[in-house]
């Protein structure tokens, strides 16, 4: 068997397989985190907590942009780039990598768990299944960013532009330094103007707060109800979808008051339990939220709202004031007047 690898040499291999970030946290960086979200809850002898992720590239939004072509976000850059090999081969390679040297390796899939909780602690001492990481915070832990206003990680390197998942390991490696809070969110507020409604302005003082050894990170309360009924298409003003197959349906998501649990139900059966085929819309679904697509016998949760202001207008913020490295020749992302619609799917003033 081969020596202990060292940190470079893991880095190396990671980012040799595709892989656009990598940062390591010790697990005492996770001291006070609930268990049920504690990465030692899935691997007791877990000393390293390592966190890698792969860009989302600018070019999956342009098509949602410009009002004119949506899968493109949804397959290679939000649900497919989560679950496909995108991001999942390159962490399975990492995994191997490190346990060639006779340390484990436990790698996290980075999206919704398989189950909820199911209630019963299976071992004394233990949390019921599913543990869930939360791999925005462990990246925070692990130095490679920090989470912005809106809640959406964001990076130097790409902005909010990132997908991540992690290892856990029995491997002892030297963590990362943290990132300064505030060093990459300036809190311009660039998300809020851009959102249709669900981040609260900073002026409302509604936020969640962590501390990570000696640095405090905060970030807006956003209501996921309605961040949900935004982002899954069951909002008339972001989805054109609607107002095609439905003629009529008025929708107003601001009034409502739901649950994140609730709007994922709302948005699901719209798009894969009640609506059937019709002429217009033959492949069967209406408002394509998180659907069950019939055709390919698959699951998929659909990005409607293409992160309107969250992703969209902060990457676009960040890039105009040079304070994320990558940059484009074309310049900036938004170019044009902003199209929207109203709670019944009528086109508005541009903005």
């Amino acid at each position: 068997m081969d020596k202990k690898p060292t940190k470079k040499k893991i880095k190396e291999f990671a980012l040799s397989r595709g892989l656009d970030l990598f940062g390591i946290a010790n697990i005492e960086r996770f001291k006070g985190a609930p268990k049920r979200m504690h990465p030692a809850s899935i691997f007791p002898e877990a000393k390293s907590v390592i966190v890698v992720g792969r860009r989302i590239v600018r070019g999956g939004w342009r098509g949602i942009e410009e009002g004119t072509y949506w899968p493109n976000y949804t397959y290679f850059d939000y649900h497919g780039l989560l679950n496909s090999y995108f991001l999942q081969l390159p962490l399975y390679e990492t995994s191997c990598f490190i346990e060639n040297f006779g340390y484990e390796a436990v790698p996290v899939y980075s999206g919704v768990p398989e189950a909820e909780p199911a209630g019963e602690v299976l071992r004394p001492g233990g949390v019921a299944p599913d543990v869930w990481l939360a791999i925005r915070i462990a990246a925070v832990a692990a130095g490679i960013g920090e989470i912005g206003w809106s809640k959406v990680f964001l990076t130097r390197k790409f902005g909010p532009r990132q997908r991540l998942a992690a290892i856990l390991t029995d491997l002892e490696l030297e963590p990362d330094p943290l990132v300064e809070p505030n060093s990459i969110c300036k809190l311009d507020m660039a998300c809020v103007r851009g959102c249709p409604g669900a981040i609260p302005h900073i002026k409302k003082k509604k936020f969640v707060e962590i501390k990570i050894e000696d640095k405090t990170y905060r970030w807006a309360d956003v209501d996921m109800g309605k961040c949900t009924l935004i982002y899954h298409g069951g909002d008339p003003r972001m989805s054109p979808f609607i107002p095609r197959a439905l003629p009529g349906y008025s929708f107003d998501v601001m009034q409502q008051n739901v649950s994140e649990e609730t709007a994922y139900k709302f948005c699901w059966p719209m798009s894969s339990n009640i609506w059937r085929k019709t002429e217009e819309d033959p492949s069967g679904y209406i408002i394509e939220g998180h659907a069950y697509i019939k055709k390919w016998g698959q699951a998929g949760s659909y990005g409607i709202g293409g992160s309107r202001g969250c992703m969209r207008s902060c990457f676009d913020y960040l890039e105009k004031h040079n304070m994320i490295e990558q940059t484009f020749h074309n310049g900036p992302f938004i170019r044009r007047s902003r199209w929207m619609l109203d709670c019944s799917g009528n086109p508005v003033e541009r903005r």
